[in-house]
Formats: structure tokens, C-alpha cells, sequence
């Protein structure tokens, strides 16, 4: 009741960021807080009283002695389980902290088994599966996303993806062996390039704008490939992944230690991508703000004219959440 219930701290907002989401610093410190891959393993019930929590604290009353540690903590949980838009759970494979335990067992696995024609063909269903679920889960949930868009960018997506692989497959048999290790990148940077844009086509509260949509997927876009690929065209850092580990785990495989110890290269080869994905996946998504802003003179004539029509001058810019 509310009469058990204390107000928030003076002058504390729950949903005001920790850091900086100007800078890319910034938004690199709020995305490795909200994709720990520890908040996978937390139960649903705590979740959901960090939810209550959170929604109380907009509302001004929180439990009795409720620190301001407590608060960020049932924040951070809230930010990792519950869409920014729609306030909904989302499931737990679509979640950004289940990307570093899950893209390292699939990114392992693909980099592992793509000697195969069959092989190269189900690690990459699988992984465009995983994709799509994730994809659809970040989505901006401000207006629905029908069955046919979902199907028609997975079919999309998948079939890009296994032709490219099994194609360049077939090719690099008589290339030399990075090559064929390499071939995992092409499929998935080839599916990005139809996955994200068909997945995302949807309207805003305002009023449709192409142009926004484009804003959105032009940042989106490079962030996923990001993700995926590890290849940003910034320092050398940030070109890992499914680039980069293909050299290291050609290299090691040539000594001798490592040659005895075949069993044991698919473990590596996954710890590794762990190991590259905790820090790439906040990363990725801290290339450009979730939330952005256009002026609205850069919006398309009519649209511009019909939002001054409505509401005069009041309205110098639009904002929308281009999704992760």
C-alpha cells in the first residue's frame, strides 16, 4: 500500500542513464551493464519484482530502505530482460545477454564444422534462426510486425545465407585452408545484408517516415555487422571474431601440443568467441545512440508539412528507437 511504500531519493531518475549516451565511451559502459551474461541465469520471479520496483519508482514510492544501489541493480535487470518500448519480457534467446553464451556456441560451431557441405548447411539454419529471434525481439515494438514480414525475412535471410556458404564452400576446396575457414563471415555478413532491413520495415507513432527508417537501418546495419563479423573498419581491436579467430586457430593448429589435443579445438574455438564477444556485443551496440533524433527539416516534404500543419513550430525535431 502506499502507506508502506518511502518516496524516491530527491532528485534520482530511475530511467536517466548512468553515463553518457552521447559518446560512444558512454554508451559502451550502459551496454556492458544491461548485457552481462550473469542476468541470464537470474529466475523470473526476481525479474519481475525488479520490474515492480522499477515501475514504482517512475510512479515516485519504493519499498522502505531501498537503497539507490538496489534501484540501478533492479534497472540493470529490468534493461535486460524488458523491451524498452513495450515494457513486455522478452524471451530469452532474443535477450542482448544471452548473445555472448549463445553466439559463442554457435559461432564455435560454425567455425568449427565448415569442412561439410551438410554441416556448413545446418550450423548456418541455425544460426540464421538465432538471428532472426534475436533480431525480432529488438525490434521497435511501437506498432506490430505481421507473420508474413517475419517469414518472408527469415526465408530471406537463411536462403542467402546457405547458398552463399554452401557456393563459396564448393569453391575454396582447392583454396588454401584460411580461406575455407572464412567462409562462415561471407555467409553471415551476405544474410545481414537482407536480414535487417526486412525484419525492421515498420511504421512510427508519429507518422511514417522513409527517411528516419533509413537513419535507423544505416546505424543498425553496421552495428550487426559489427556483431557478426567483428569488422568495423576501425582499429584493429574491434576485427575480431569471426575474422580474426580463424587466423589465430589456423596458427595454433600447426603446433605440435595442439595436434595432439584434436578434441579439445571446438571447447577452444568457443572460449575464444566468448572471450571476444563479451566485450563485442556491448560494443556493437554502442556504435550509434538506440535512441536518435532528426531534425524536422531533414524529414521528407510531406511529412514535414503535416506534422507543422498539426503542431506549428513546437516540434523542431522527431525522435525514434532504431532497435538493436
Amino acid at each position: 500500500t502506499h502507506a508502506e511504500m518511502a518516496t524516491v531519493p530527491l532528485g534520482f531518475n530511475i530511467d536517466a542513464s548512468r553515463w553518457d549516451q552521447s559518446t560512444f565511451v558512454g554508451r559502451l559502459k550502459h551496454f556492458l551493464n544491461i548485457t552481462d551474461p550473469r542476468t541470464v541465469l537470474v529466475p523470473e520471479e526476481e525479474l519481475d519484482r525488479a520490474k515492480a520496483l522499477v515501475e514504482g519508482c517512475r510512479a515516485g514510492l519504493v519499498p522502505p530502505g531501498s537503497s539507490q544501489e538496489q534501484l540501478l541493480y533492479a534497472k540493470k535487470l529490468y534493461d535486460s530482460a524488458f523491451h524498452p518500448d513495450s515494457g513486455e519480457k522478452m524471451n530469452l534467446i532474443g535477450r542482448m545477454s544471452f548473445q555472448v553464451p549463445g553466439g559463442m556456441a554457435l559461432t564455435g560451431f560454425m567455425l568449427q564444422f565448415y569442412r561439410t557441405v551438410p554441416a556448413v548447411v545446418f550450423w548456418q539454419w541455425v544460426n540464421q534462426s538465432f538471428n532472426a529471434i534475436v533480431n525480432y525481439t529488438n525490434r521497435n515494438a511501437a506498432s506490430p510486425i505481421s507473420l508474413r514480414q517475419i517469414g518472408v525475412a527469415y526465408v530471406t535471410a537463411t536462403g542467402t545465407a546457405l547458398a552463399t556458404a554452401v557456393g563459396l564452400n564448393l569453391y575454396t576446396k582447392r583454396a588454401p585452408p584460411l580461406l575455407a575457414r572464412w567462409v562462415p563471415f561471407a555467409a553471415v555478413a551476405a544474410a545481414n545484408c537482407v536480414n535487417i532491413p526486412m525484419m525492421r520495415q515498420h511504421k512510427h507513432p508519429v507518422a511514417p517516415s522513409t527517411t528516419s527508417h533509413c537513419h535507423g537501418l544505416w546505424e543498425d546495419g553496421p552495428a550487426r555487422a559489427a556483431l557478426q563479423a567483428g569488422l568495423w573498419g576501425g582499429p584493429d581491436l574491434f576485427s575480431l571474431h569471426l575474422v580474426i579467430l580463424p587466423i589465430i586457430m589456423e596458427r595454433l593448429e600447426k603446433f605440435t601440443f595442439m595436434q595432439r589435443i584434436r578434441v579439445l579445438h571446438g571447447p577452444l574455438q568457443m572460449l575464444l568467441c566468448g572471450g571476444f564477444l563479451l566485450f563485442m556485443v556491448p560494443a556493437a551496440c554502442a556504435l550509434f545512440p538506440q535512441r536518435c533524433s532528426l531534425a524536422l527539416a531533414d524529414l521528407e516534404l510531406e511529412l514535414h508539412d503535416s506534422i507543422l500543419a498539426k503542431h506549428g513550430d513546437k516540434v523542431p525535431y522527431v525522435y525514434f528507437n532504431k532497435g538493436l
